[in-house]
């Protein structure tokens, strides 16, 4: 599990920040192709252009390594389906999507070999609502990271359950 916390940057959004191993090509593809996010995140078709639509489907299963089962309290997350539109669409720079009512944004940024990824989530309503989105996140981009090093990622869900309380205690009361 990586050490690096995303934070609340304004009311209702928290931003996280990975230096990755590039190409950033490499690392495009891992956000826009179904096949590579779905190692990492979600598959699913994202229409590469500003108004196409996102239809993601989360398999926990296929990220999580084999003999990790999934805690009963998230039992709901495998197979959840997001729907959105893509709000920004900037090849090698970023994309941007709605998911329910909140918006994502992943921005990619060189630095040398590496990548750096800003990914920042808004419209968090509760601050429930973000103290779960970001023990995701966390370990969603340490999965990507590994998988950019071509690393079995060695566990998912305990992580999740050893990021919630962390979060909890970092992120301010509403």
């Amino acid at each position: 599990m990586s050490g690096d916390y995303g934070r609340v940057v304004e009311s209702g959004s928290v931003r996280f920040e990975r230096l990755l191993p590039g190409p950033i090509e490499r690392v495009w593809a891992y956000l826009i192709d179904s096949d590579l996010r779905s190692t990492w995140f979600a598959g699913g078709p994202l229409e590469p252009r500003v108004g196409g639509k996102v239809h993601f489907t989360m398999h926990h299963s296929q990220i999580a390594p084999p003999d990790e089962r999934i805690p009963e309290r998230h039992a709901g997350a495998e197979g959840y389906e997001l729907h959105g539109r893509v709000l920004r669409f900037e090849p090698l720079r970023a994309v941007a999507y709605s998911w329910d009512d909140s918006e994502v944004v992943f921005e990619l940024a060189r630095r040398g070999e590496d990548v750096l990824l800003t990914l920042t989530h808004r419209k968090l309503a509760t601050r429930a609502e973000r103290v779960d989105v970001s023990a995701g996140w966390h370990v969603h981009l340490d999965v990507l990271g590994d998988r950019l090093r071509d690393v079995a990622p060695k566990r998912f869900w305990a992580a999740v359950e050893e990021l919630e309380p962390q979060y909890d205690r970092r992120i301010p009361p509403e």
